[in-house]
């Protein structure tokens, strides 16, 4: 996901976006200010300018050529392959901006797009041959990053492999809609694009792409190495754990690819992995400075070899240690943990200050990239961004929000910034929501000050203030200038995210009633009703999946409105229709597809539309194997029995009935492809979703094999949930930290659990159901939104607040609403929140401001359902018990 942020946050620096949006006036190449020939036609496909000579029809699929350059020739490789294309009437599509060409080669792209400029459209395999020995004879011996993906012509920047000429799709077993290619008998496949696999079984390699593949080199083991595993995967290379053949000795391999992974600079990563080998050099025999062993070069590919230290990152020592992370805490906690931190913030910062004593400066200092260990050594990892002291106006082009420094901060200070942002990190991670706050880039550092700050020597939260302070303006003699999309982008944020907010969080009384408005205000100054792609903002995975689904899209942000009283919208409610009218992927799950826009029209009265889409999912339902709530069958089950409910009709309940039996085939085979995982246990995505969809299915037959059936599948997800030292339960997560949330976490858990006990006892659910409510109380979670964040928590928390006689779970719930405010954003005026990850705001009901809407609304009067087929709740507040109001209302 790492990869669909960085591409959907490259063109607004305020919501995620598609890349085709950019704001124009980039610099285009100079084939692409051409008048098209005669005969031929140009069409703009996203990021993409395609020709095409009119009247002739391609294949479906075959061979195509992809052709790499480095910024240096990339607009000559243009005018080259526009050349010889247009005069052999031969399709071809190109990047035409030199910003978009940088940014499919930055550091954090897919890999698999990594290096294609362009891609040609050979007919046949007599034009594709002919295509690459002119080509070759025009750009051979030219540089330009490997595509992974492909078979490489000659030793030149020309690529094959093949696959789809026309965009084809299909739904994968998952749910999934991906790239299809056909079979020879028409079936269609996953198009793959993997490293290494350039075409199907089936298709016979061209002779003329055997005959002139490059030279193999000798690989890694040709130095003397063998790959234990990837550590690491960017655009610009590997970093590999691997060990020495001759003595076994373990060490770290990092891999740099010529002209991929560029920075903000336009340098790529083999200029950068030379940065890192000058520091190591330069930091030979620093404590806490990894060793470099050698350099050297494989297949075209530099590496550095270098030891291995030990040690576990900053941020997962952070997920082990800090208190707030844990309800039950108490201020001794609390004070021991301060004490901790802050001795290692001492200790990262005498290392840094050796490494400018050796003139270096470390240039990308966050918690990434410092290691500590049991006994509490820290070490610096990862030089790539270094540089010298004394280099003018020297800063990084690479760095993580929050930790890098602003325009006007150069040399060490770059470091000292880094160092200060470290040392509030450790007492609040909120570091990500300074460059969504102009002017108030310090009030997460304020919060950490009213929570921690008598815990602290003096003047420590002055000198991290002091360091943090907004640079002076770069028009100040002596600053360096702004790069002129960096100013754009900065000026943005200035306007819509840099007016006071009407409500305040901060008050001894929250009017949470103005808060709500203030926050449905916000989303509805979003929407974009002219755009046929999308009506509000939401998460990159919006555009993967739809602009119109429910978790990322209009469908959930218009229902999750309407749930909490916000009202209905029949404008945008229209232009879901006309989203419907125009055809949706035939994705046919809950909340990325067919079903859950379905739920949303019934419950508006478009019975006919509704009913059209249920048909339309009924044959990519047929083949789904994942069993799940989030895009599986639990998602589809539970809308056919809403809908069965809805319409008094028999046929769709017999349709959820047939479905039950194939989620209860996978609950007897938990190892079955397409079952999910103990890394994906919760809700949305393990087994809990299946138990929540059985659990209704007995309420609407009364059939208890349905009970015994969700009670099994439970037990499935409790299976992947680890005790807390403070007696909570969460789902551990690749033995890296453990979770709570709704999405992947014990949260959901408990909330089927609560379900379930309302129609059979079990001893084990109980005692899991208070455990994992302990897990949701505690008092800081990272993000605010409803999937994986505080909101999910807060809303779990109030659900099984009757179940607790002490009150404990209204005061959690009280405390979280309490601390929103240490999320808070403000767009235009009007509350507002950053989605997964907070790299941009979201409107969306899973990541954004629709979800935060609903979580809100079932802490502070329960009167609304937060989540489809989890109806209302009335809590009465102090009383510790609660009036069910229609638990499986729709």
């Amino acid at each position: 996901m790492i990869e669909q942020r960085h591409l959907h946050g490259w063109a607004d620096p305020v919501f995620y976006e598609s890349p085709g949006e950019r704001p124009p006036g980039g610099e285009r190449f100079a084939a692409a200010g051409r008048d098209v020939p005669a005969g031929w036609t140009r069409t703009e496909r996203g990021v993409w300018t395609v020709l095409q000579p009119a009247g002739r029809t391609l294949p479906d699929q075959g061979w195509k050529i992809h052709v790499s350059a480095v910024a240096e020739d990339a607009d000559s490789t243009v005018t080259a392959v526009w050349d010889h294309c247009t005069e052999h009437g031969i399709s071809f599509k190109f990047l035409a901006e030199r910003e978009l060409f940088e940014l499919f080669n930055s550091k954090y792209m897919p890999r698999q797009g990594s290096g294609k400029l362009i891609t040609v459209y050979p007919a046949d395999e007599e034009e594709l041959e002919r295509a690459l020995r002119v080509l070759d004879a025009r750009l051979g011996g030219r540089p330009g990053p490997h595509i992974l993906t492909d078979l490489r012509w000659n030793s030149g920047p020309l690529y094959v492999r093949y696959g789809a000429f026309r965009e084809r799709y299909l739904v994968d077993e998952r749910g999934r809609r991906v790239p299809a290619v056909a079979r020879p008998d028409g079936t269609l496949v996953p198009d793959e694009r993997k490293p290494g696999r350039h075409a199907p079984d089936w298709v016979d390699v061209p002779a003329c792409l055997t005959e002139h593949g490059p030279t193999a080199g000798g690989g890694l083991r040709s130095r003397g190495y063998r790959v234990l595993r990837a550590l690491h995967f960017s655009n610009g290379g590997g970093v590999y754990l691997a060990e020495r053949t001759a003595d076994g000795h373990r060490l770290v391999l990092k891999e740099a690819r010529p002209g991929a992974g560029l920075d903000s600079r336009g340098c790529d990563a083999v200029a950068r992995l030379e940065r890192e080998g000058w520091a190591l050099e330069r930091l030979a025999d620093v404590k806490g400075v990894p060793e470099l062993y050698e350099r050297f070069v494989v297949g075209g590919h530099h590496f550095l070899a270098m030891e291995y230290v030990e040690g576990e990152m900053l941020w997962l020592w952070l997920a082990t240690y800090h208190p707030l992370l844990f309800c039950g805490s108490g201020t001794r906690d609390e004070a021991a943990y301060v004490e901790r931190a802050m001795a290692l913030a001492d200790r990262v910062d005498q290392l840094v200050d050796a490494l400018h004593a050796r003139g270096v400066v470390f240039g990308d200092l966050h918690p990434g990239n410092v290691l500590v260990t049991a006994d509490g050594r820290v070490s610096l990892i990862d030089f790539e961004a270094a540089f010298p002291v004394d280099e003018p106006d020297g800063r990084s082009a690479l760095g993580a929000q929050g930790f890098m420094a602003p325009d006007g901060i150069s040399g060490p200070a770059v470091d000292h910034y880094a160092l200060a942002a470290l040392r509030a990190w450790f007492l609040l991670p909120l570091n990500r929501l300074a460059p969504l706050s102009p002017g108030r880039e310090l009030e997460w550092v304020a919060s950490a000050e009213r929570r921690f700050g008598h815990l602290l020597a003096p003047g420590v939260v002055e000198t991290i203030r002091d360091r943090l302070a907004p640079p002076p303006s770069p028009a100040v003699p002596g600053t360096a200038p702004v790069p002129s999309r960096r100013a754009a982008a900065r000026r943005r944020r200035e306007e819509l995210l840099g007016q006071p907010l009407d409500v305040d969080l901060d008050a001894p009384r929250v009017d949470w009633d103005a808060a709500r408005r203030s926050l449905a205000r916000g989303v509805l100054l979003s929407a974009t009703p002219h755009r046929e792609d999308r009506l509000f903002p939401g998460d990159a995975e919006q555009f993967a999946a739809d602009g119109a689904c429910f978790a990322y899209g209009a469908a959930g942000i218009l229902w999750a409105l309407d749930a909490v009283g916000q009202g209905r919208f029949p404008d945008h409610e229209e232009w879901l229709l006309e989203r419907v009218r125009r055809g949706l992927p035939p994705v046919p799950g809950f909340y990325t597809g067919l079903h859950g826009v379905a739920h949303v029209l019934a419950g508006f009265g478009h019975d006919k539309e509704a009913l059209e889409l249920v048909g339309q999912a009924d044959e990519n339902v047929d083949r789904l194997r994942d069993p799940g709530l989030f895009r599986g069958l639990a998602g589809v089950g539970l809308n056919l029995l809403s809908l069965a409910r809805r319409y008094d009709d028999e046929r769709l309940l017999a349709r959820a009935r047939v479905l039950a039996e194939r989620v209860t085939a996978l609950i007897d085979d938990p190892g079955a492809p397409g079952a999910p995982g103990t890394a994906q246990a919760g809700l949305m995505r393990g087994w809990s979703g299946p138990a929540l969809f059985l659990t209704r299915l007995y309420e609407a037959t009364g059939d208890e094999r349905h009970v015994d059936r969700a009670v099994r599948a439970l037990r499935l997800d409790l299976a992947g949930c680890v005790p807390q030292s403070n007696g909570s339960l969460q789902v551990a997560d690749r033995g890296m930290r453990t979770l709570a949330y709704l999405d992947v976490g014990s949260g959901g858990m408990a909330l089927v659990a609560d379900e379930l006990l309302e129609h059979r006892f079990d001893a084990e659910l109980a005692s899991a159901l208070t455990d994992i409510r302990r897990a949701c109380q505690a008092e800081f979670v990272v993000e605010p939104h409803l999937f994986n964040g505080r909101c999910g928590l807060m809303a779990v928390v109030s659900r099984l607040a009757h179940r607790d006689a002490g009150g404990e779970a209204k005061a959690a719930v009280e405390l979280h609403l309490k601390r929103l405010t240490w999320h808070k954003l403000s767009y235009r005026g009007h509350l507002a929140f950053a989605g997964e990850q907070s790299y941009r705001l979201s409107a969306d009901l899973a990541t954004g401001a629709a979800g935060i809407l609903l979580g809100i609304t079932a802490a502070v009067d329960g009167t609304a359902p937060f989540l489809p087929f989890l109806g209302p709740r009335s809590v009465t507040a102090g009383a510790g018990t609660a009036r069910r109001t229609g638990s499986g209302a729709p």
